[in-house]
């Protein structure tokens, strides 16, 4: 199928939300990246992506805790198997999207259609708190909550009544490389976000 300027190409996520049913936290980033950016079929699959580093600095004080030995990738399973023991789930903020510039910055994004946010937490009853990962999935879960809650800073939470829940909506630094933050700083404001999640003592 060829592309156009005039017919752009509508992507659809190209893997599952990753939903524990006990899961007490959600994080909701925007979409994933095209194929040739992955290092695996998961969330945040760019190596060149923090998000993983961020959870092992912050669970396990080791950037490198779920990276494959000595492979420029992350290991999936052993995600999938730290996520499911926690109760944490992930999931993008967008269904289907345009890459205006062919890449996965945030900036040239057009949502098609976002995530059914309704559809999502009544798969796991015991979620309360969602996080998002930067101010374009942010801005994105606001427009559909639809309660002209004010946007909130970087590290700042707020109330998120949803569905007939009481949840809360904090707003995390962008884990691309592209955000102007160090790796040590983002892992704090992720590890101060889990530990009011009551995940981490």
């Amino acid at each position: 199928m060829s592309e156009s300027a005039d017919q752009p190409v509508i992507e659809t996520r190209p893997f599952p939300p990753f939903l524990p049913p006990q899961a007490t936290v959600m994080l909701m980033g925007t979409f994933p990246p095209a194929g040739e950016k992955r290092s695996m079929e998961f969330h945040y699959p760019n190596f060149q992506n923090d998000m993983w580093r961020v959870y092992g600095l912050v669970f396990f004080n080791d950037a490198a805790h779920f990276q494959k030995p000595s492979e420029k990738a992350f290991d999936a399973d052993k995600i999938k198997a730290f996520l499911t023991e926690r109760g944490i789930a992930s999931c993008p903020t967008v269904y289907k999207a345009i890459r205006e510039h062919g890449n996965a910055s945030d900036k040239f994004l057009k949502v098609v259609e976002p995530v059914d946010l309704q559809d999502v937490l009544s798969q796991m009853p015991a979620c309360r708190h969602i996080a998002t990962t930067g101010g374009k999935a942010t801005e994105i879960l606001l427009g559909i909550q639809g309660g002209g809650i004010k946007m909130p800073k970087t590290g700042e939470t707020v109330p998120f009544p949803y569905a007939g829940r009481e949840l809360t909506l904090t707003r995390l630094p962008s884990t691309s490389r592209a955000y102007p933050l160090s790796l040590q700083k983002k892992a704090a404001a992720y590890r101060a976000f889990f530990q009011t999640a009551g995940l981490l003592g």
